[in-house]
Order: C-alpha cells, then sequence, then structure tokens
C-alpha cells in the first residue's frame, strides 16, 4: 500500500509564501509577503534570516517565522530592519541627548573608544545578542584602548565593561522606541554583562590619623595648597564642591560651611577641556560645622587674599580662586587637587575622600564628633 505525499496548500495572494534556496551547508528557507506602505502601494519582502540573525533549515520554522511577520504587518508593528551602521546611530544618539555635559561627555568617551571600534561597521539590524556578548568578552579581556584609540593590551574593569552596557542598552532601546522604530526588540536585554556583585567598586583604603597628621604637618610648610588639604580633611567635602566654594557660602562667627553647587572638567575629544559648575552629586544643599583651627585658617585665608584686592574677598568670589591681575580669579582645576608635589608623593600616599558621619570635628588630634 502506497500513501500518498501530503502537499502543501498553496497560499493565497496576500497569505506570503515560502521559497527554498540553496547554501554549501545544504537546502535554507526563506519567506516572501507584502506589506503596505502610507502612500497605499505595497512593497514586498523577502527575509532569509530571522531577527537575530538565525537561518530557517525547516519548512515548518520559516512558516512559523512568516505567520509572525504578517501578524505583525497586521497589527502596524512590523519594522523594517535598518541599514544604518551602528557607529553612526551612536553618534546621533548620543547628540540628542538630555544630560548632563559630563555625563554626555562620558558617553560619547566609551562610544568612540569602546563600541565604534567593535561594533560601528555593523548594520543596526544586524546586531544580534551574541555580538554583543563578544564584544563584553574582549573589552573585559583586551579592550583597553588610551586617549588616542591605542589598544593597550589589557582588559577593562568589570565595573567600567558594566557602564558600556548601559550605555549601549539605552542606546538600542531608544531605536526600538524610536517612530518610526529601526528595531523590532533589543538585542542587549539578554546580552551578559558582569554582574552588579563582579562590578562592584574596589574597597577603599583610608589614610589613618597619624598618616594624615604627618601630610598636614607636611603640607602646612611645603605645599601653597595647605587650606584646601586641611579643609577637605576636616569636612569630607569632595574636592569639585571645595573648588565651587564662595566666601557667601562661609560663615565663620558661625563655624559653618554651606554646601550647594560642585564643578567638574567637561573632556570631549578635539576640543579644549572646560569647567563648569552646577549641583553637588546629590542635588542637595547641606550645612557642614568646622572646627575652631578650621575657622582660623580660612580667617587668615580670607585676609591673606584680601590684601590682594579686595575683590578677591568678596562674598560672590571663591575661596580657592587663583588670583589674576586683570581679570579677577580664575577656577583651579580639580585636577590639581588630584595630586601633591612630588614630595609630598614620596612620602604619602594620595588621600583618600572620606565622608563624614557627622559634620565637623575640633582639633584634629583631640574631635569631639567623628570627622570620618
Amino acid at each position: 500500500m502506497t500513501t500518498k505525499k501530503k502537499e502543501r496548500r498553496r497560499r493565497s495572494p496576500g497569505e506570503g509564501s515560502v521559497f527554498t534556496y540553496k547554501t554549501k551547508a545544504g537546502e535554507r528557507y526563506g519567506i516572501k509577503f507584502q506589506r503596505p506602505l502610507e502612500d497605499g502601494t505595497t512593497k514586498t519582502v523577502f527575509r532569509r534570516r530571522g531577527p537575530n540573525g538565525e537561518k530557517w533549515t525547516t519548512y515548518t520554522d520559516a512558516s512559523k517565522a512568516l505567520r509572525d511577520a504578517l501578524g505583525k504587518v497586521d497589527r502596524d508593528e512590523w519594522v523594517d530592519p535598518s541599514k544604518q551602521p551602528v557607529g553612526e546611530y551612536l553618534d546621533t544618539w548620543a547628540a540628542g541627548l538630555r544630560l548632563g555635559d559630563s555625563t554626555v561627555a562620558s558617553y560619547k568617551k566609551n562610544i568612540r573608544l569602546h563600541l565604534k571600534p567593535y561594533l560601528g561597521a555593523v548594520p543596526l539590524a544586524s546586531l544580534t545578542t551574541a555580538k554583543i556578548d563578544a564584544l563584553y568578552r574582549t573589552l573585559e579581556t583586551t579592550g583597553r584602548r588610551n586617549g588616542k584609540g591605542e589598544t593597550t593590551g589589557t582588559g577593562l574593569s568589570a565595573r567600567t565593561v558594566r557602564y558600556i552596557h548601559t550605555i549601549l542598552r539605552s542606546a538600542l532601546q531608544d531605536a526600538v522606541d524610536a517612530e518610526p522604530a529601526l528595531l523590532v526588540k533589543n538585542p542587549a536585554d539578554k546580552a551578559t554583562p558582569p554582574t552588579a556583585k563582579e562590578a562592584k567598586p574596589p574597597e577603599m583604603h583610608p589614610w589613618t590619623a597619624v598618616r594624615l597628621r604627618a601630610f598636614l604637618d607636611w603640607s602646612a610648610s611645603h605645599s601653597h595648597l595647605h587650606t584646601a588639604w586641611w579643609v577637605l580633611a576636616m569636612t569630607g567635602m569632595r574636592r569639585g564642591e571645595l573648588l565651587a566654594l564662595r566666601w557667601r557660602d562661609v560663615d565663620l562667627d558661625a563655624g559653618t560651611l554651606r554646601i550647594r553647587r560642585s564643578v567638574g572638567v567637561i573632556k570631549v575629544k578635539g576640543q579644549k577641556n572646560r569647567i563648569q559648575e552646577g549641583d553637588t552629586k546629590t542635588s542637595k544643599p547641606r550645612t557642614v560645622d568646622i572646627d575652631e583651627t578650621t575657622v582660623a585658617l580660612l580667617r587668615a585665608h580670607k585676609r591673606e587674599r584680601g590684601g590682594l584686592a579686595l575683590k578677591f574677598a568678596r562674598d560672590d568670589a571663591l575661596v580657592l580662586g587663583t588670583p589674576r591681575a586683570r581679570t579677577g580669579t580664575r577656577r583651579r582645576s580639580p585636577r590639581r587637587l588630584s595630586s601633591t608635589s612630588p614630595a609630598a608623593r614620596s612620602t604619602s600616599p594620595r588621600p583618600a575622600r572620606r565622608r563624614p558621619r557627622r559634620s565637623g570635628c575640633t582639633t584634629f588630634g583631640t574631635p569631639t564628633r567623628p570627622c570620618y
């Protein structure tokens, strides 16, 4: 008894079709269907791969993909794959961000150094989860580049790779949400960057009281930034907050500092670095108590600056601005507070910023309240 081979039903117009084609690996399947355009005409769509780049090896798989595609067409959810390169899209996306200047500069730097060299030429629609995971593994092992874009042969920290994942995932999600959409789904959603546990920030090892006292004793006679070092040590202020401090924020009679603003350096490739003032990291002003020794030091500092010119001691003057003969004061760069002189570096490690549990203390040796 012979069995008659079941014939496949011929699809009616509008239902699309499944076709076969030959490859070196054997027979593969593709799909073809019509989708309407806004002007009332139709466009024929051919596909040989799924949204993740997979090829259909059976008629059943291709038929299921065709049904899914036609369903998206009916629901007006079909997205034509974008041929725009990932690098070009990321540049356009970063240029339109409404974030802080320092955040945008950081995003652009990581796009330039760590995303475009590896994914820049890939068409947006061809970007897959597998390619993104391969990028992360490369970055972890040999992906570090210097400011010139040259590879160093070393890998990035798990924390940095996870940060890069945050940037890429956000950019691709905006491609999905765009109008018209550029992607059907976000391939970074299923990617595997370093875990939050692996990306945990390194443990800080602050100085002991003895080492800090030794450094402050040295800076009193060797560093013109002694006032800055002392105030940082006694208040736990961030260096950007200290550099934004103005005399109107200092109440020497009450022994308090009002921390309202912070400054940072904005670095963009091909542009001159610029210093920008903005809110504090938490965007919340706070008041810090200072001890009598710190009050006396700031009084002497203000008196010295006022002796140069009265404008250097006015309420709107910077506490730590560098005097200029013609234009008044110039704000110090935060980089100037990131290291000390060679003599200090040779005898003491770099100070680590420590946040106070409670603001204020008396003299360094005998605090009545915790300084750190």
